[in-house]
């Protein structure tokens, strides 16, 4: 019998830490307990339940979406161990007491040792996938709605056997989304913007909300990265940055460069999107996101908070806490999001609106 006994929860590597104290305090708020065992470096880390049916519970019960450190998680129990003569004949075996599934995803530690597996991973992906269809565990036809069987691979030999809800939990393998450098952007920071839509605007709602001829306001912007994807979007951009911007992007015609303060400025009118990376102070940062909004002076901003070496998930709960008080002190409700992208460094990017 299995016992769903863990959580597996994948993150940035050396974010090993603040994932742990993320999922914590997550599962305490909904009357989950437990401990982690990590090792700093692994880029993933085990959450053991105390109670039976709290692991699957807490994918029930926890919204993914809120979770900023965490990039995919997966219920299981034990690691398993699994003969390389017959691999999928042992995982078969395991999986009596699991619920139905529609699809598979063999996913790996995204890091250097890790990503070794990456195209075992993948081959054993597609045989696993044809063998349960065969079996009739897996649909012919899945549907995007119900379980997805997940395989944690450590080794050829060693993997967690688990399963996440479809619809709640990442919507790409590792929690990543594949981009891909456009080698006209001015700067690698452009992907970040990029991977910041797709996190948290619904692909179907980008023509309305990243609409072209729409108008935005990108701070601390050169020499232009951030501002490369506004441009096209087809967007009108007011680049605010002391420091050069990109010629190609000047010569669009869809940049005007502002040489001031990115804390300091102003719009002449209300625009529709404001983006920020400029390294400060997160909490400069988050009450300045708060500003534009609450001003009306943006419809919605993505911004990062570049972290502290230390104490990094109580920075983040600080300064999510510093938006939910400027927005109660207004009286004005809000949606704030913020995951820590794949592209993202030593920093999150949260995204603000009005609802």
């Amino acid at each position: 019998m299995t016992y769903f006994n863990r959580l597996l929860l994948q993150c940035r590597s050396g974010f090993e830490k603040e994932a742990a104290a993320e999922i914590t305090d997550q599962c305490a708020n909904v009357g989950i307990y437990g401990y982690c065992t990590l090792n700093e470096g692994e880029g993933y880390l085990i959450f053991n339940v105390q109670q039976s049916g709290d692991a699957e519970r807490a994918i029930r019960d926890i919204s993914f979406s809120e979770l900023i450190f965490i990039r995919q998680w997966l219920v299981c129990g034990d690691c398993q161990t699994v003969a390389k003569e017959d691999r999928i004949s042992d995982i078969q075996n395991i999986l009596g007491d699991f619920p139905p599934c529609e699809e598979v995803w063999t996913e790996y530690p995204d890091t250097t040792d890790g990503r070794e597996m990456a195209t075992f991973s993948r081959k054993f992906a597609s045989a696993l996938s044809q063998k349960l269809k065969q079996s009739a565990f897996l649909p012919k036809k899945p549907r995007r709605s119900g379980n997805r069987l997940m395989l944690f691979v450590l080794s050829g030999c060693q993997m967690y056997v688990g399963y996440t809800q479809q619809k709640n939990s990442a919507p790409w393998p590792l929690g990543v989304p594949r981009l891909k450098f456009p080698k006209s952007a001015p700067s690698r920071s452009t992907l970040k913007l990029e991977e910041a839509w797709h996190w948290f605007i619904p692909k179907d709602e980008w023509d309305t909300r990243l609409a072209h001829g729409s108008t935005a306001v990108d701070l601390g912007a050169a020499p232009g990265g951030w501002t490369w994807q506004l441009v096209k979007r087809s967007m009108f951009v007011t680049a605010v940055d002391n420091g050069p911007m990109n010629e190609d992007l000047m010569a669009s015609g869809q940049v005007t460069h502002a040489t001031e303060d990115a804390y300091r400025f102003v719009p002449d009118a209300p625009v529709n999107l404001m983006v920020c990376d400029v390294v400060d102070k997160p909490v400069k940062t988050a009450n300045m996101a708060a500003d534009w909004v609450i001003q009306g002076w943006c419809q919605e901003a993505i911004f990062n908070l570049k972290l502290p070496m230390k104490q990094r998930y109580q920075e983040v709960v600080a300064c999510t806490n510093v938006i939910a008080e400027r927005f109660m002190q207004e009286g004005i409700a809000y949606e704030l999001s913020a995951k820590q992208l794949y592209h993202d460094r030593e920093e999150i990017t949260c995204h603000l609106r009005l609802i």
